[in-house]
């Protein structure tokens, strides 16, 4: 079911401060800063050679990471994103399998303009697991 991985999700508490780190001391090839008020989210990419780093700070007032960050002040590890050929399919098996996924369970368009949904970390491990269609 799962194909490649797409990235790992960092909320920080100074997006500006983030972004300029990762491309003025580790020299990396980062995006400009994208807000997505659907989501309530600001966000940039690394770009790597094998996979992304999302860095992500909160939009607007509802952001659903408003809390993440009042609890990691500091920021952390967000989420981990990995893709799916067809994500209707993995959303029914994954239901068939006792998986919860957040949300009302239907895909939304993410970041990169495709299908994604998040599963509830208490069923992997601790760990928010976005699942992102090819």
């Amino acid at each position: 079911m799962i194909t490649k991985f797409n990235h790992v999700a960092i909320v920080v508490p100074d997006l500006n401060a983030a972004k300029n780190k990762y491309k003025e001391v580790l020299g990396a090839n980062v995006s400009e800063i994208s807000n997505y008020i659907e989501h309530g989210v600001s966000v940039v990419f690394v770009e790597l050679e094998n996979t992304k780093i999302e860095l992500m700070h909160p939009y607007g007032e509802n952001s659903p990471i408003s809390k993440f960050l009042e609890n990691n002040k500091n920021g952390s590890i967000h989420h981990i994103c990995i893709e799916v050929k067809d994500i209707k399919k993995a959303v029914e098996k994954l239901k068939l399998n006792g998986v919860r996924i957040l949300g009302d369970e239907t895909p939304k368009k993410g970041a990169h303009n495709k299908p994604v949904v998040f599963l509830h970390p208490k069923d992997f491990y601790g760990t928010l697991i976005e699942l992102e269609q090819e």
